[in-house]
């Protein structure tokens, strides 16, 4: 239930204009009903995006024992955003190896653990 809108009245302004601070929307705020948290939970944890967070945040808690050794030493994931995963690669001759041979294997790897939704492609860059 949103709250109830402030209408001021003669004698709210000229106490606002005394105090010199309108007060009014606040006691209205205030006085608006208190709601449970079952109520409101629902739609924070939606708006936090909380399931999505903790995705990307096992992503790279998992990472390293999903991928390669030999990988992980060279690349570790950066971030997720939008499906993309955005992995850093220490040199060079790494990048090149893991997109040429290794890109499809690591992909399909995550995609196991984490579903197609998560992870559904992967950025490899220096970094």
């Amino acid at each position: 239930m949103p709250p109830k809108k402030y209408v001021a009245s003669a004698r709210a302004k000229v106490l606002a204009q005394w105090r010199g601070v309108d007060y009014g929307p606040l006691e209205a705020a205030r006085s608006s009903p208190a709601r449970r948290a079952g109520e409101v939970l629902p739609a924070l944890l939606k708006d936090l995006r909380l399931d999505a967070r903790q995705a990307e945040a096992e992503l790279v808690k998992v990472w390293n024992s999903l991928i390669d050794p030999a990988v992980t030493a060279h690349a570790q994931p950066a971030n997720l955003h939008k499906g993309t995963l955005f992995v850093n690669v220490d040199n060079s001759a790494w990048l090149s190896e893991i997109v040429r041979y290794r890109r499809k294997e690591i992909l399909e790897r995550l995609q196991n653990s984490f579903g197609k939704t998560v992870v559904q492609k992967i950025s490899f860059r220096i970094g």
